[in-house]
Protein backbone atom coordinates (compact mmCIF):
# COMPACT_ATOMS: atom_id res chain seq x y z
CA UNK A 1 0.00 0.00 0.00
CA UNK A 2 2.78 2.48 0.91
CA UNK A 3 4.57 1.85 -2.40
CA UNK A 4 1.33 2.48 -4.27
CA UNK A 5 0.70 5.66 -2.31
CA UNK A 6 4.20 6.92 -3.14
CA UNK A 7 3.50 6.28 -6.83
CA UNK A 8 0.19 8.10 -6.48
CA UNK A 9 1.93 11.12 -4.89
CA UNK A 10 4.50 11.14 -7.70
CA UNK A 11 1.74 11.06 -10.32
CA UNK A 12 -0.10 13.93 -8.64
CA UNK A 13 3.14 15.93 -8.57
CA UNK A 14 4.35 15.21 -12.10
CA UNK A 15 0.90 15.12 -13.76
CA UNK A 16 2.32 12.65 -16.26
CA UNK A 17 2.39 8.85 -16.07
CA UNK A 18 5.76 8.49 -17.81
CA UNK A 19 7.55 11.11 -15.69
CA UNK A 20 6.06 9.71 -12.49
CA UNK A 21 7.19 6.20 -13.46
CA UNK A 22 10.74 7.45 -14.11
CA UNK A 23 10.81 9.16 -10.72
CA UNK A 24 9.67 5.98 -8.97
CA UNK A 25 12.10 3.80 -10.92
CA UNK A 26 9.43 1.61 -12.51
CA UNK A 27 7.96 1.21 -15.98
CA UNK A 28 4.87 3.17 -16.97
CA UNK A 29 2.70 0.01 -17.19
CA UNK A 30 3.82 -0.96 -13.66
CA UNK A 31 2.90 2.46 -12.28
CA UNK A 32 -0.46 2.45 -14.07
CA UNK A 33 -1.23 -1.04 -12.75
CA UNK A 34 -0.34 -0.02 -9.19
CA UNK A 35 -2.56 3.07 -9.36
CA UNK A 36 -5.38 0.85 -10.68
CA UNK A 37 -4.86 -1.64 -7.84
CA UNK A 38 -4.93 1.25 -5.35
CA UNK A 39 -8.27 2.39 -6.75
CA UNK A 40 -9.61 -1.14 -6.44
CA UNK A 41 -8.40 -1.44 -2.86
CA UNK A 42 -9.98 1.87 -1.88
CA UNK A 43 -13.13 1.35 -3.97
CA UNK A 44 -12.90 4.78 -5.59
CA UNK A 45 -11.77 6.34 -8.85
CA UNK A 46 -8.75 8.53 -8.05
CA UNK A 47 -7.38 9.58 -11.44
CA UNK A 48 -9.12 11.05 -14.48
CA UNK A 49 -7.72 9.28 -17.50
CA UNK A 50 -7.90 9.78 -21.24
CA UNK A 51 -5.07 9.48 -23.69
CA UNK A 52 -3.05 11.17 -20.93
CA UNK A 53 -3.30 12.25 -17.29
CA UNK A 54 -6.24 14.64 -16.86
CA UNK A 55 -6.17 15.31 -13.15
CA UNK A 56 -7.45 13.86 -9.88
CA UNK A 57 -11.05 13.19 -8.94
CA UNK A 58 -12.43 14.77 -5.74
CA UNK A 59 -11.82 11.40 -4.09
CA UNK A 60 -8.29 11.46 -5.46
CA UNK A 61 -7.62 14.89 -3.93
CA UNK A 62 -8.76 13.59 -0.54
CA UNK A 63 -6.68 10.44 -0.85
CA UNK A 64 -3.66 12.60 -1.78
CA UNK A 65 -3.86 14.36 1.60
CA UNK A 66 -3.94 11.03 3.41
CA UNK A 67 -1.20 9.60 1.21
CA UNK A 68 1.18 12.41 2.15
CA UNK A 69 0.49 11.84 5.86
CA UNK A 70 0.88 8.05 5.64
CA UNK A 71 4.05 8.16 3.55
CA UNK A 72 5.59 10.80 5.84
CA UNK A 73 4.74 8.75 8.94
CA UNK A 74 6.20 5.62 7.34
CA UNK A 75 9.45 7.42 6.54
CA UNK A 76 9.58 8.72 10.11
CA UNK A 77 9.09 5.21 11.49
CA UNK A 78 11.88 3.82 9.29
CA UNK A 79 14.22 6.64 10.29
CA UNK A 80 13.51 6.04 13.99
CA UNK A 81 14.34 2.36 13.60
CA UNK A 82 17.50 3.23 11.68
CA UNK A 83 18.51 5.76 14.33
CA UNK A 84 18.17 3.11 17.03
CA UNK A 85 20.40 0.65 15.18
CA UNK A 86 22.89 2.98 13.47
CA UNK A 87 22.90 6.14 15.52
CA UNK A 88 21.89 9.47 13.99
CA UNK A 89 22.30 9.22 10.23
CA UNK A 90 20.49 9.96 7.01
CA UNK A 91 20.13 12.77 4.46
CA UNK A 92 18.58 16.18 5.12
CA UNK A 93 17.10 17.79 2.02
CA UNK A 94 17.21 21.59 2.04
CA UNK A 95 15.75 23.89 -0.61
CA UNK A 96 16.80 27.54 -0.51
CA UNK A 97 15.84 30.67 -2.37
CA UNK A 98 18.85 31.63 -4.53
CA UNK A 99 19.66 34.75 -2.50
CA UNK A 100 19.94 32.71 0.73
CA UNK A 101 22.22 29.97 -0.59
CA UNK A 102 25.30 31.67 0.87
CA UNK A 103 23.72 31.36 4.34
CA UNK A 104 23.18 27.58 4.13
CA UNK A 105 26.67 26.75 5.56
CA UNK A 106 25.57 28.50 8.76
CA UNK A 107 22.97 25.74 9.12
CA UNK A 108 24.87 22.72 7.89
CA UNK A 109 28.44 23.10 9.17
CA UNK A 110 27.91 22.89 12.94
CA UNK A 111 25.20 20.28 12.59
CA UNK A 112 27.49 18.16 10.43
CA UNK A 113 30.26 18.38 13.03
CA UNK A 114 27.86 17.23 15.75
CA UNK A 115 26.28 14.52 13.55
CA UNK A 116 28.98 13.11 11.23
CA UNK A 117 26.65 10.41 9.91
CA UNK A 118 24.34 13.00 8.33
CA UNK A 119 24.51 13.99 4.66
CA UNK A 120 22.93 17.04 3.05
CA UNK A 121 21.26 17.65 -0.30
CA UNK A 122 20.87 21.38 -1.05
CA UNK A 123 18.74 22.71 -3.89
CA UNK A 124 18.22 26.22 -5.28
CA UNK A 125 14.49 26.85 -5.72
CA UNK A 126 12.09 29.83 -6.00
CA UNK A 127 9.97 30.47 -2.90
CA UNK A 128 6.73 29.17 -4.44
CA UNK A 129 8.38 25.88 -5.40
CA UNK A 130 9.81 25.43 -1.91
CA UNK A 131 6.30 25.42 -0.44
CA UNK A 132 5.10 22.90 -3.01
CA UNK A 133 8.08 20.62 -2.40
CA UNK A 134 7.51 20.69 1.34
CA UNK A 135 3.91 19.67 0.83
CA UNK A 136 4.91 16.89 -1.57
CA UNK A 137 7.59 15.49 0.80
CA UNK A 138 10.38 16.23 -1.71
CA UNK A 139 12.38 18.27 0.82
CA UNK A 140 12.65 18.39 4.61
CA UNK A 141 13.09 22.13 5.15
CA UNK A 142 13.13 25.33 3.14
CA UNK A 143 15.05 28.58 3.48
CA UNK A 144 12.87 31.45 2.30
CA UNK A 145 11.34 34.87 3.04
CA UNK A 146 9.00 34.89 6.04
CA UNK A 147 7.18 38.21 5.89
CA UNK A 148 6.59 39.10 2.26
CA UNK A 149 4.10 36.61 0.78
CA UNK A 150 1.72 34.11 2.49
CA UNK A 151 3.35 30.87 3.63
CA UNK A 152 0.34 29.02 4.99
CA UNK A 153 0.53 26.71 8.01
CA UNK A 154 4.23 25.96 8.33
CA UNK A 155 6.73 26.06 11.17
CA UNK A 156 8.83 29.24 10.86
CA UNK A 157 12.25 29.91 12.42
CA UNK A 158 13.56 33.47 11.80
CA UNK A 159 17.26 33.57 10.93
CA UNK A 160 18.44 36.94 9.55
CA UNK A 161 17.34 40.11 7.79
CA UNK A 162 18.16 40.50 4.12
CA UNK A 163 19.36 44.00 3.19
CA UNK A 164 19.97 45.38 -0.27
CA UNK A 165 22.90 47.12 -1.91
CA UNK A 166 23.94 48.55 -5.25
CA UNK A 167 26.81 46.79 -7.02
CA UNK A 168 28.86 48.48 -9.75
CA UNK A 169 32.28 48.09 -11.34
CA UNK A 170 35.12 50.41 -10.38
CA UNK A 171 34.76 53.53 -12.46
CA UNK A 172 31.14 52.68 -13.33
CA UNK A 173 27.97 54.66 -12.51
CA UNK A 174 27.96 55.95 -8.89
CA UNK A 175 31.42 54.43 -8.34
CA UNK A 176 33.14 55.73 -5.23
CA UNK A 177 29.97 56.50 -3.28
CA UNK A 178 29.78 55.44 0.38
CA UNK A 179 25.99 55.24 0.19
CA UNK A 180 23.33 55.60 -2.49
CA UNK A 181 19.60 56.26 -2.51
CA UNK A 182 17.08 54.45 -4.64
CA UNK A 183 16.59 57.70 -6.52
CA UNK A 184 20.32 57.65 -7.38
CA UNK A 185 20.21 54.02 -8.44
CA UNK A 186 17.13 54.45 -10.62
CA UNK A 187 19.09 56.64 -13.01
CA UNK A 188 21.68 53.94 -13.74
CA UNK A 189 21.35 51.29 -16.51
CA UNK A 190 20.22 48.38 -14.35
CA UNK A 191 20.30 44.63 -14.69
CA UNK A 192 17.93 42.97 -12.19
CA UNK A 193 16.55 39.59 -11.28
CA UNK A 194 13.44 38.49 -13.18
CA UNK A 195 10.03 39.36 -11.76
CA UNK A 196 9.14 35.70 -11.09
CA UNK A 197 11.72 35.74 -8.27
CA UNK A 198 10.47 36.98 -4.92
CA UNK A 199 13.65 39.01 -4.31
CA UNK A 200 12.79 41.11 -7.37
CA UNK A 201 9.21 41.54 -6.19
CA UNK A 202 10.53 42.78 -2.84
CA UNK A 203 12.79 45.28 -4.62
CA UNK A 204 9.82 46.42 -6.74
CA UNK A 205 7.74 46.97 -3.58
CA UNK A 206 10.51 49.01 -1.97
CA UNK A 207 10.80 51.17 -5.09
CA UNK A 208 7.03 51.59 -5.26
CA UNK A 209 6.84 52.69 -1.61
CA UNK A 210 9.15 55.64 -2.31
CA UNK A 211 7.63 56.45 -5.73
CA UNK A 212 10.80 55.52 -7.61
CA UNK A 213 10.62 53.87 -11.03
CA UNK A 214 13.54 51.72 -12.15
CA UNK A 215 13.33 50.02 -15.53
CA UNK A 216 15.97 47.33 -15.98
CA UNK A 217 17.66 47.07 -19.34
CA UNK A 218 18.48 43.42 -18.69
CA UNK A 219 16.82 40.78 -16.52
CA UNK A 220 18.07 37.32 -15.50
CA UNK A 221 17.23 34.64 -12.94
CA UNK A 222 20.98 34.21 -12.29
CA UNK A 223 22.87 36.52 -9.94
CA UNK A 224 26.12 35.37 -11.55
CA UNK A 225 24.79 36.61 -14.91
CA UNK A 226 23.95 39.98 -13.37
CA UNK A 227 27.43 40.36 -11.88
CA UNK A 228 29.04 39.36 -15.18
CA UNK A 229 27.25 42.27 -16.85
CA UNK A 230 28.14 44.64 -14.00
CA UNK A 231 31.83 43.84 -14.52
CA UNK A 232 31.66 45.39 -17.99
CA UNK A 233 31.37 48.79 -16.32
CA UNK A 234 28.14 49.73 -18.08
CA UNK A 235 25.58 48.27 -15.70
CA UNK A 236 24.67 48.29 -12.03
CA UNK A 237 22.48 45.90 -10.06
CA UNK A 238 20.53 45.71 -6.80
CA UNK A 239 21.04 42.47 -4.86
CA UNK A 240 21.11 41.36 -1.21
CA UNK A 241 24.20 42.68 0.55
CA UNK A 242 25.17 39.30 2.05
CA UNK A 243 25.17 37.72 -1.42
CA UNK A 244 27.25 40.55 -2.87
CA UNK A 245 29.83 40.30 -0.09
CA UNK A 246 30.13 36.55 -0.62
CA UNK A 247 30.37 36.26 -4.40
CA UNK A 248 31.34 39.68 -5.74
CA UNK A 249 34.92 39.63 -7.08
CA UNK A 250 37.65 42.25 -7.28
CA UNK A 251 36.98 45.48 -9.17
CA UNK A 252 33.32 45.48 -8.04
CA UNK A 253 32.09 48.04 -5.51
CA UNK A 254 29.33 47.24 -3.00
CA UNK A 255 27.45 50.43 -2.12
CA UNK A 256 24.84 50.23 0.68
CA UNK A 257 21.41 51.64 -0.14
CA UNK A 258 20.67 54.09 2.67
CA UNK A 259 17.32 55.55 1.65
CA UNK A 260 15.16 53.71 2.36
CA UNK A 261 17.05 51.33 4.66
CA UNK A 262 14.87 48.34 3.80
CA UNK A 263 15.17 44.75 4.98
CA UNK A 264 13.10 41.58 5.09
CA UNK A 265 13.25 38.50 7.30
CA UNK A 266 14.63 35.22 5.96
CA UNK A 267 14.10 32.00 7.86
CA UNK A 268 13.69 28.25 7.87
CA UNK A 269 10.31 26.63 7.23
CA UNK A 270 9.10 23.07 7.73
CA UNK A 271 5.73 21.34 7.76
CA UNK A 272 3.73 21.24 10.99
CA UNK A 273 3.30 17.48 10.60
CA UNK A 274 3.74 15.39 13.77
CA UNK A 275 5.54 13.24 14.62
CA UNK A 276 8.61 14.49 12.81
CA UNK A 277 11.40 12.25 11.60
CA UNK A 278 14.06 12.09 14.36
CA UNK A 279 16.78 13.60 12.19
CA UNK A 280 14.58 16.51 11.14
CA UNK A 281 13.43 17.06 14.71
CA UNK A 282 17.02 17.30 15.97
CA UNK A 283 17.96 19.64 13.13
CA UNK A 284 15.03 21.99 13.78
CA UNK A 285 15.76 22.11 17.50
CA UNK A 286 19.42 22.93 16.73
CA UNK A 287 18.44 25.76 14.35
CA UNK A 288 15.87 27.08 16.84
CA UNK A 289 18.62 27.36 19.47
CA UNK A 290 20.79 29.24 16.95
CA UNK A 291 17.92 31.61 16.20
CA UNK A 292 17.08 32.23 19.85
CA UNK A 293 20.72 32.55 20.88
CA UNK A 294 21.50 35.54 18.71
CA UNK A 295 19.94 38.93 18.27
CA UNK A 296 18.39 39.17 14.80
CA UNK A 297 19.44 42.33 13.02
CA UNK A 298 16.74 44.90 12.46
Amino acid sequence: MIDKLEMFIALAREKHFGKAADECGVTQPTLSANIKHLEEQLGALLVLRGSRFQGLTPEGERVLEWARKLVADTRTMKQELKAVSDGQSGTLRIASIPTALTYVPELTTCFSEENPGVDFAVFSRPSSEILAQLENLEIDVGLTYLDNEPLGRVLQIPLYRERYCFVVAEGGPLSGREHATLEDVSGVPLCLLTSDMQCRRIINNILHDVDVVAKPVLQSDSIMCLLAHVRTGRWGTIIPQAVAQTIASDHLEIIPISDPYASIMVGLIATQREPRAPLLDIFLKRITRISQGKELST
